[in-house]
């Protein structure tokens, strides 16, 4: 919807006639007030540097020099950031969102490389001032994880991640063989957004079946004496979600039935998407043995998207998090 169409509909008498309809029609006009100032600050940052070296160059400041180099630097990156949010047309794409890791083939190999996928995810969040949780976390037998739910939240979480779903492979000499031989190792991804509060999802307590146990790992003492941690089985769909981040199993029980919710409004959206592409060979991203990602470590190394064929050898620094290349590459590729 064009923005003069949204300011008309936005001041239109009637509007409230239909809370829900209203709340929708704000809600975007608000998202696009947002990327309007950012749009606006980025270019007065622009204008103010432009003068503030006409000033410097007249004065031979060396300090002010380098203060613009600072800022401008700042703003690239800023820009970089506003023009990947700008690419974001899903519904969701503002919302926070969950992020789901499950260790697949290679065994303790396949647990490491979760925790590293962890790890990279946190860190990306931190780049981008989103606050992350870990929701739930099954620790590996010998090192690593089975399986990590993390809550990332903040604005256009969804949007930045969602391109993260599918399966990412490693390739690396495993620190786990004795006889140093290379190892391949695969970990799935599935991201999900958080559902607003006004969208109604129905879960009758009929279909649930609520198991309460121990929570296990970090938390102190007091979390692995109760039992705090809830999982949640939707038996219709055979959906199970669990959440051990609260010492409070109400608490917990809350944030299980949330995920449940997000996780049944994902399902109705792919349906919705499957029946689009029914035409289509098979299931794309989110399918279980199709790899989005290679990250070689050796005999070379390399992070490939095999999506767009983006790729960097500059695997410590997106393992660090700097992911908004292969980001944006994912977001502006021709269907």
């Amino acid at each position: 919807m064009r923005f003069d169409e949204l300011n008309k509909k936005s001041e239109d008498p009637e509007l409230w006639n239909n809370k829900l309809e209203a709340q929708k029609i704000l809600k975007e006009k608000s998202l696009l007030d947002e990327k309007l100032n950012q749009f606006l600050a980025i270019e007065n940052g622009l204008k103010d540097n432009r003068e503030y070296f006409d000033l410097a160059k007249s004065e031979a400041d060396a300090q002010l020099l380098s203060d613009i180099e600072k800022n401008l630097l700042e703003l690239k990156k800023k820009s970089d950031a506003f023009e990947i949010e700008c690419l974001f047309s899903g519904e969701n794409d503002a919302n926070n969102c969950f992020l789901d890791i499950n260790a697949g083939a290679g065994g303790t190999d396949s647990c490491d490389f979760g925790l590293m996928l962890l790890r990279m995810y946190e860190r990306f969040a931190n780049r981008h001032k989103f606050k992350v949780e870990i929701v739930s976390m099954l620790d590996g037998e010998e090192a690593g994880i089975r399986s990590a739910t993390l809550k990332i939240s903040g604005k256009y979480a969804f949007g930045w991640l969602r391109k993260e779903s599918g399966v990412h492979r490693l390739v690396r000499i495993s620190p786990f063989n004795a006889n140093d031989k290379r190892q391949t190792s695969f970990t799935s991804v599935w991201v999900y957004p958080e559902i607003d509060d006004e969208i109604e999802i129905e879960v009758l307590e009929k279909d649930l079946r609520v198991d309460t146990f121990r929570a296990s790992g970090a938390g102190g003492q007091h979390v692995n004496k109760t039992d705090s941690a809830v999982r949640m089985t939707h038996l219709p769909t055979n959906i199970v979600v669990q959440c051990q981040s609260d010492r409070s199993q109400l608490r917990n029980r809350a944030e299980c039935m949330k995920m449940l919710k997000s996780r049944l409004y994902e399902l109705e959206m792919q349906k919705k998407k499957d029946a689009q592409a029914v035409s289509e060979a098979a299931k794309t991203d989110n399918s279980w043995g199709h790899q989005i990602r290679s990250y070689v470590l050796h005999p070379y190394q390399l992070v490939k998207d095999l999506r767009t064929d983006f790729e960097t050898g500059n695997i410590q620094a997106v393992l660090d998090g700097e992911l908004d290349g292969f980001i944006k590459a994912a977001l502006t590729e021709k269907k």
